[in-house]
């Protein structure tokens, strides 16, 4: 923050003669003027003649200090307080010499005496008020430069100083998210400076941070009073609309403030607007357009710092982690305090799994920018991943066969490093046929664990037990799961794995003890052009002597990032072994195509006290070995709401039409509700 470090001449003429005064006029025209160089050489000549001038002295003691010298200049006025004991005026320039020489402390200790002394002092009331801002001691400050008004009101020099106090204090506040506290102040701030641009900066960062585009963008043009300044605002208006996720409004802004920054021919504003639009680009997704105009930028500024910034966050978009990371690491070896630097290459290891290392990268941030909102933000998420969590979700269902079922799943899990991390789970089911009256219950219980071999592999093992009680049978039986995940290449996402579970969706089924050894895969594949490919595929061979073979694969396209909207097609195919439709639904061959549309507001990419949902929907037509086509339907709903960062809850439904493990030709609904609490804010091996 801007404050001024010195108060010129606050009574320096009270005791000078009117003649000594014309015979150093020049001099204190030079003090004046901030010509301090001259000032200096000046009134040294006046010593050298008159060695015990006191006046010659002390003005030379104040030019040393504002030329360069604070040491020197500290020493001089010392030695004058034991020339003059007493002077206040040789007091004030000593006290202010403290501050010159940034000894904040002894300078408040040192003021706070000289208040107690001359309450009324306009100079030393006003130092105090500075002393304070340079200690961030806000409120106090504040009140000592109110004080300062008082005696002298509306004083040019402590209507400034309010001004970068209260700036001051408006940005701790921001800090610790009392927002509107910050914006009363900057508002008071106006009232004294209308349309002062410092204060509309301030004020429009703030609506920055708590996303409030439209008042960041009206903050931004009030400044625009020059074509310079409204250039700036352009560029600002464009980064309001990206923080309320209005990206073609950002280019719109983004590119107009390239015509006229080019038009106006200035060139720190041209390069400014050009990395804004280079910027807009990239959050629309332009990733060709955006390289082309950062290659432009770095043939004209090569190594520049905010040309690499732009590489890294073009790489952080593009799924190009290492390309970030690496410009990243040129940013902090020419700065190593630099934001962009420290935080970027944080969450670019964190996408990289490299977790550790933003562990590292982060604490570095927050020893930096103290309790930064983004950096904060980003080491509760690496906290969230890492803290140990509980998760229940309970439902009902039912479907047109008359059967119905209550279940529930609670999970607990344990991350005991960066590496290692377990898990317990309990299952409970009930089912039950109202027209047979037949009836089971089932009981899971199972320990998990997952190593995180390589930063983009895991490998997961669970093992359980399964006791059911049906109306005919009880038995126990072993469960078990093993599978790999991994990202395998760039954009891309594969789970491997076995698995070993119970036909247990109804109550029939789960009389038969019939056990289900599954070998799996899951593969995804993303592009930079918003188009997907799931494919998912199962071998299944059954204790009932029956195997199956189930293919599902989705092609699909972005429509949207924020919220996620997206849409394609399914297609699925299944096949047994042996047709057992007495038992369950087992056609030979069964084929499903569909069209389907998915509205996401996902749960992590929202603050708290905000609302999360999710809608799906799918259309479409199964064949059934050689029976005719019939239509199908599936409906999926999920709203939400994430009370804090460590605690959600959601409601859910879905009700369809698809043949599945019972029989074609009936629909099947279901409800519930789902409850996640992360219990402690912070990892229980957290040594970072």
């Amino acid at each position: 923050m801007k404050l001024f470090k010195s108060i010129l001449f606050f009574a320096l003429f009270l005791f000078i003669t009117k003649g000594t005064a014309q015979d150093m006029k020049e001099g204190f025209g030079y003090l004046e003027e901030g010509k301090f160089a001259k000032a200096e050489v000046f009134f040294n000549d006046i010593l050298k003649e008159y060695p015990d001038n006191k006046t010659a002295k002390l003005c030379y003691a104040r030019a040393l200090g504002l030329n360069g010298s604070p040491k020197e200049a500290n020493t001089m006025f010392a030695n004058m307080l034991n020339e003059y004991p007493g002077d206040f005026e040789i007091q004030l320039n000593y006290a202010e010499s403290l501050l010159w020489n940034k000894k904040y402390e002894d300078a408040k200790a040192y003021y706070s005496d000289l208040v107690a002394e001359h309450p009324d002092s306009f100079p030393a009331l006003l130092g105090y008020a500075n002393t304070l801002s340079n200690l961030k001691e806000y409120p106090e400050a504040l009140e000592y430069v109110n004080k300062a008004l008082e005696v002298s009101p509306s004083n040019g020099n402590a209507m400034v100083s309010r001004k970068y106090i209260r700036l001051g204090y408006a940005y701790t506040l921001s800090q610790n998210k009392q927002y509107e506290e910050a914006l009363h102040l900057l508002n008071d701030n106006l009232v004294d400076f209308p349309n002062d641009k410092d204060t509309l900066l301030n004020k429009a960062n703030v609506y920055l941070i708590i996303k409030e585009g439209e008042k960041a963008k009206q903050a931004y043009f009030a400044m625009a009073t020059t074509t310079a300044d409204s250039i700036k605002a352009i560029n600002g208006a464009a980064l309001a609309e990206h923080t309320i996720h209005k990206e073609k409004k950002a280019l719109h802004w983004a590119t107009m403030a390239v015509d006229k920054s080019t038009t106006l021919g200035d060139e720190e504003l041209i390069k400014k607007s050009k990395e804004r639009y280079v910027q807009a680009l990239i959050w629309n997704r332009k990733y060709k357009e955006a390289e082309k105009a950062v290659n432009e930028l770095a043939s004209q500024y090569p190594d520049d710092s905010s040309v690499l910034a732009l590489w890294a966050t073009l790489g952080m978009y593009r799924s190009d982690f290492r390309e970030s990371i690496s410009s990243y690491q040129r940013i902090l070896e020419k700065d190593t305090t630099s934001f962009d630097g420290n935080l970027g290459i944080a969450n670019a290891y964190f996408a990289t799994g490299k977790h550790d290392s933003a562990y590292v990268a982060v604490n570095k941030t927050l020893q930096i920018f103290k309790e930064q909102k983004d950096a904060m933000s980003f080491l509760s998420k690496l906290n969230n991943t890492y803290s140990p969590t509980v998760e229940e979700k309970a439902g009902y269902a039912f479907d047109n066969g008359d059967n119905k079922a209550y279940f529930s799943t609670t999970t607990i899990n344990f991350p005991a490093s960066l590496r290692w991390s377990f898990t317990g789970m309990y299952k409970y089911r009930e089912t039950e046929n109202k027209v047979t009256g037949n009836s089971a219950t089932s009981n899971d219980y199972a320990v998990g664990a997952e190593y995180r071999f390589h930063p983009k592999a895991s490998f997961n093992a669970i093992l359980g037990t399964t006791h059911v009680s049906s109306y005919l049978n009880n038995y126990t039986q072993v469960m078990a799961q093993a599978f790999i995940k991994a990202k395998p290449f760039k954009l891309q996402d594969m789970e491997l794995g076995y698995k070993r579970d119970i036909q247990n969706f109804n109550a029939d089924l789960a009389d038969k003890e019939i056990t289900a050894d599954n070998i799996y895969l899951n593969y995804n594949i993303s592009s930079n052009f918003n188009l997907g490919w799931f494919t998912q595929y199962f071998y299944t061979n059954q204790s009932d002597g029956n195997e199956r073979n189930l293919l599902f694969t989705s092609l699909y396209y972005n429509f949207l990032q924020r919220p996620v909207l997206k849409g394609g097609i399914n297609y699925q195919y299944i096949a047994f072994k042996e047709r057992k439709a007495e038992v369950y639904f087992s056609p030979l061959r069964f084929n499903l195509a569909e069209v389907f549309i998915d509205f996401l507001k996902d749960e992590q990419a929202i603050e708290s006290k905000g609302m999360y949902y999710n809608l799906n929907a799918a259309a479409g037509y199964q064949f059934i070995e050689d029976n005719d086509k019939q239509g199908t339907y599936r409906l999926q709903g999920k709203l939400g709401y994430k009370f804090s960062g460590r605690f959600m809850a959601n409601a859910y439904a879905l009700h369809s039409n698809i043949a599945s493990a019972t029989a074609a030709g009936f629909t099947y609904t279901e409800i519930g509700f789902r409850l996640k609490w992360i219990i402690t804010s912070k990892p229980a091996f957290n040594k970072f």
